[in-house]
């Protein structure tokens, strides 16, 4: 896909990050992913992300993120299809090179590997990727590679294929900045976990879409919630924040990594076999999974 018709179809409606299922030899499940995936696709996203954080990117080897790539654009549709990329320069300019060759339609740069950086490092680590592929990218705000609005300027004028900026940073004043600075040039994407409970926030900040992690398994309330943010229908966003993302994000807070644990379990509650998460994330309790159930099930497939 074309670098502007991906930043276009970004910013068109709600994204979304589809789960990774593994096997009970803690391999990738292909078969349940393209059902899952396929499910998905008939709920409207206008963008999937395979091997994103909620799909365990963290926990993927190199070799694998090119396979789920390949297992999303066989059952997607004609749904565009973001891989996830990360680590260091090296390592990411090889992931983002092997998502390419699998048909991926763009890159989102996750942060790099467990060091800071200062913003000439960072400028250079992103425009390696950008230089290394031909396909749009998008790069995640957050934790250890928080981009200035300047940095992000500079980088517009030298990374035509740079077209997306997904802020998990929850620094509004910085994202109003970055909205304000770069203007059209980039499309903006929210990516705080569960990020509907900073919907509101954001749409003020000028960032319009966002990746819901819960679309993997309520994808019609997900979408309900979209429609309703954009159209200003306050009363029925906070509804549905009452009835269930309250409720989820006290599940979501119990331990570290249930972000992704939560939506997993979710997932297999609508009865799709996605196996575990992997080490080092751990999965709900037995306790936290019936109070999830209960949330899912006036939501059944």
């Amino acid at each position: 896909m074309d670098p502007l018709a991906l930043k276009a179809a970004l910013g068109a409606g709600l994204l979304s990050f589809p789960v990774t299922p593994f096997n009970a030899d803690d391999r990738f499940n292909r078969p349940v992913y393209e059902d899952h995936v396929g499910w998905l696709s008939g709920f409207g996203a206008s963008v999937l992300f395979a091997a994103g954080g909620t799909g365990e990117f963290f926990s993927l080897t190199p070799d694998e993120i090119p396979e789920v790539v390949r297992a999303a654009k066989a059952s997607a549709g004609t749904t565009p299809i973001v891989s996830g990329c990360g680590y260091g320069t090296k390592m990411a300019i090889r992931i983002a090179r092997l998502a390419e060759e699998a048909g991926a339609d763009g890159i989102l740069l996750l942060p790099q590997y467990l060091i800071d950086a200062s913003q000439d490092g960072l400028f250079a680590h992103v425009k390696a990727v950008c230089d290394a592929v031909d396909i749009g990218v998008m790069v995640y705000n957050r934790d250890n590679a928080i981009l200035s609005a300047d940095t992000l300027a500079r980088l517009c004028e030298v990374c035509p294929n740079l077209v997306g900026f997904k802020d998990g940073s929850g620094e509004i004043g910085l994202v109003r900045q970055v909205t304000a600075t770069i203007g059209d040039r980039l499309t903006y994407l929210g990516g705080m976990p569960t990020a509907e409970l900073f919907a509101d926030a954001y749409l003020g900040a000028g960032v319009t879409t966002y990746s819901s992690a819960v679309f993997n398994f309520v994808p019609a309330l997900a979408q309900e919630f979209y429609t309703a943010l954009r159209a200003g229908k306050t009363e029925t966003t906070n509804r549905i924040l009452r009835d269930f993302f309250f409720p989820f994000m006290e599940i979501r807070n119990r331990r570290k990594g249930y972000a992704v644990s939560a939506v997993k379990a979710g997932v297999r509650l609508q009865g799709f076999d996605t196996g575990p998460v992997r080490a080092p994330l751990t999965d709900l309790t037995a306790a936290e999974i019936s109070m999830l159930e209960k949330l899912v099930e006036p939501h059944r497939r």
